[in-house]
């Protein structure tokens, strides 16, 4: 009897334990990523509405001409999507999923204090069309930290939170965030500082970028700005 009431209170006490391990488990990070819409025939508020139903954690749109963009963690990115061309099949629709690239001041800037409150700033531009340059250009990036970690440097001395690059195809976009209360216009000459590699980076870096369509001849990345 007494080995019974033993392996009884075992068996409730595990019990216990693994509903206890399953309140505790950790919910599974919603994936942060880029859609884009390309299309004339667009309505923000809708889309908006669209993007909060599927879990998205930012509804902000970023705009450049007939480009349309959120930056944002969505529940189900697919769904939503999907959903978009089922009620606005005249856009074409590009998901961006997890940066090639990825500088985060917490992890690159050793004690370096995080800001409560950041800005995002959102650039596009193409890669070149030669595959061979496309790969070079990839490789700069999966080797930077190691090989140019001047460029780092220069993150961190401008405040940087975090600068992340995506890819679809060959157009690239680039998300630089900031602290809310600073411009990129104030921050980004410190990046180059005392700093001769990084102005030899993005010289290096020019060569492989080139403007999307409908930019002029001398333009390479442009800047979405947030949509009213």
């Amino acid at each position: 009897m007494k080995r019974f009431k033993s392996i009884s209170c075992f068996l409730m006490l595990s019990i216990i334990m693994f509903f206890m391990s399953c309140k505790q488990a950790p919910k599974a990070e919603k994936e942060r990523c880029i859609i884009e819409f390309v299309g004339d025939s667009f309505n923000p508020g809708r889309v908006q509405e669209l993007a909060k139903s599927f879990g998205a954690d930012n509804t902000q749109l970023y705009r450049w001409k007939n480009h349309f963009v959120f930056y944002s963690q969505f529940s189900n990115k697919q769904a939503f999507t999907q959903e978009m061309a089922k009620q606005f099949p005249e856009l074409s629709v590009k998901v961006y999923e997890k940066p090639f690239y990825d500088f985060s001041r917490a992890q690159h800037c050793g004690q370096a204090q995080l800001a409560p409150n950041w800005e995002h700033i959102i650039l596009t531009a193409n890669l070149v069309e030669d595959k061979e340059l496309q790969n070079e250009y990839m490789e700069y990036h999966r080797t930077q930290f190691e090989q140019w970690p001047e460029v780092a440097n220069g993150f961190c001395n401008a405040d940087f939170q975090q600068l992340q690059v995506f890819r679809n195809g060959r157009q690239l976009m680039l998300v630089i965030s900031i602290p809310a209360n600073k411009t990129l216009d104030e921050l980004n000459p410190k990046t180059v500082e005392n700093n001769p590699r990084m102005n030899e980076w993005n010289e290096i870096m020019g060569q492989y970028q080139e403007g999307i369509e409908g930019t002029s001849p001398d333009e390479k990345w442009v800047f979405l700005t947030k949509s009213e």
